[in-house]
């Protein structure tokens, strides 16, 4: 996997999946002002990628952000209770989606991994942080990370 994916183009990708996925209209997602902030009890939905060289893309807010998310997403009422069912289901589709952006942009990505979502991201043994964006979302912190697997190629 090239490390050499912008930033800008994250934010660009991040920006057309929320606006088409998420707001219906362009101007809610946009980068983080200052420093990246620290999301408390936060909830990461990631995808892997595999190829000549593999990886992670990881998005990671706050629980009741990623509530909120679901909700847009799946079409439900401001005030409707999220399942832990739905809350994996549309978390892990936006990092799905975003993840597979990403993965275009990497003529040796192969292959996506399927979507997880947990409380915790587990570790990639020997991989290497290469980019962390800090986006506001409605005001809210979401970052988007990717990590690229040093050891070797392709799982």
């Amino acid at each position: 996997m090239s490390t050499d994916v912008a930033t800008d183009q994250v934010l660009l990708i991040a920006r057309d999946v929320f606006a088409s996925m998420i707001d219906g209209e362009d101007g809610h997602l946009n980068a983080w002002e200052g420093e990246t902030p620290a999301v408390e009890e936060p909830v990461h939905a990631w995808v892997d990628l595999f190829g000549e060289l593999s990886g992670r893309a990881v998005l990671t807010t706050a629980t009741a952000t990623a509530h909120d998310l679901a909700r847009a997403l799946l079409g439900l009422p401001a005030d409707e209770e999220v399942s832990h069912e739905d809350l994996v289901d549309a978390f892990g589709e936006l990092a799905n989606v975003v993840g597979g952006n990403i993965k275009a942009l990497m003529p040796d990505a192969a292959k996506l991994g399927l979507p997880a979502v947990a409380d915790t991201v587990p570790l990639l043994e020997g991989a290497l942080r290469v980019q962390e964006l800090a986006l506001s979302w409605r005001g809210r912190p979401i970052v988007v990370e990717l990590w690229v697997l040093l050891t070797g190629g392709g799982q």
